[in-house]
């Protein structure tokens, strides 16, 4: 699609919650979200000439890579919210988008994510073929503290195997990113969740999982994080470290 008449470098867009996206205790879930700022991320992505359908003409798609979430509280059922994103970097096949959730002007959620051009056809990660340079470029993070590296050799638990099924399946045929999240977050305590005992946390994402694929989840604990690994064949693809 062409450049939107209305494409704004920086996207302000409202959401109200509704109460599917709502855990019991009418807030609304980690797992929904993390799926509102990718919507929005989306929808700025489509109105700049650049999302999902423009960049199939080159069999090509944004996948993320890495995602860091700062929580002061969670929106709750019937609130509406306002998420703001913009691009930090975008260079090649890489780029770096902040996100910020504002309830009026209080701000709820930080976020910054970053993110790989991944070729469809050959899953490998390449230069991005779409022009990008009317989209103006800020520095300002959307986060306290930047992407730190999830310890994943420390001693691990198994929690639980599955089997990754349609319905964990995204349009670019993988396992989506929120997916993750959602399988990890079921591994913990539930009052740690609904009691929005979780301030910040970071996800890493390293290999695909595809349908059929058998995957274990595994925890390990210190005395204010959690870390989740999902791993197929005794490898990470992903990593989730929750902070308390």
């Amino acid at each position: 699609m062409p450049i939107a008449p209305d494409f704004t470098s920086i996207l302000n867009k409202d959401w109200e919650i509704n109460f599917l996206q709502c855990y019991p205790n009418g807030f609304l879930k980690y797992t929904d979200l993390c799926n509102l700022l990718q919507l929005t991320a989306a929808a700025h992505a489509e109105i700049g000439g650049i999302s999902f359908t423009d960049m199939q003409v080159y069999g090509q798609a944004w996948v993320m890579s890495k995602m860091r979430v700062e929580i002061a509280r969670l929106p709750q059922w019937k609130e509406t919210v306002r998420v703001k994103t913009w691009i930090k970097t975008l260079e090649n096949s890489r780029s770096v988008r902040c996100l910020e959730v504002y309830s009026g002007e209080e701000k709820l959620v930080g976020c910054e994510t970053y993110w790989v051009v991944f070729n469809t056809n050959t899953r490998r990660p390449e230069q991005l073929a779409l022009p990008f340079d009317h989209f103006e470029l800020f520095p300002t993070a959307a986060t306290a503290e930047e992407y730190s590296r999830i310890d994943i050799a420390q001693p691990k638990t198994l929690r639980t195997e599955r089997k990754v099924v349609l319905s964990d399946l995204d349009i670019v045929n993988h396992t989506n990113s929120v997916k993750y999240l959602e399988w990890c977050l079921d591994q913990m305590n539930p009052s740690l969740v609904t009691n929005q005992k979780i301030k910040s946390f970071e996800m890493n994402y390293l290999k695909e999982v595809v349908l059929n694929d058998l995957v274990a989840i595994t925890e390990s604990t210190c005395e204010t994080s959690k870390v989740f690994t999902v791993e197929k064949d005794g490898k990470v693809c992903f990593a989730l470290q929750t902070f308390f």
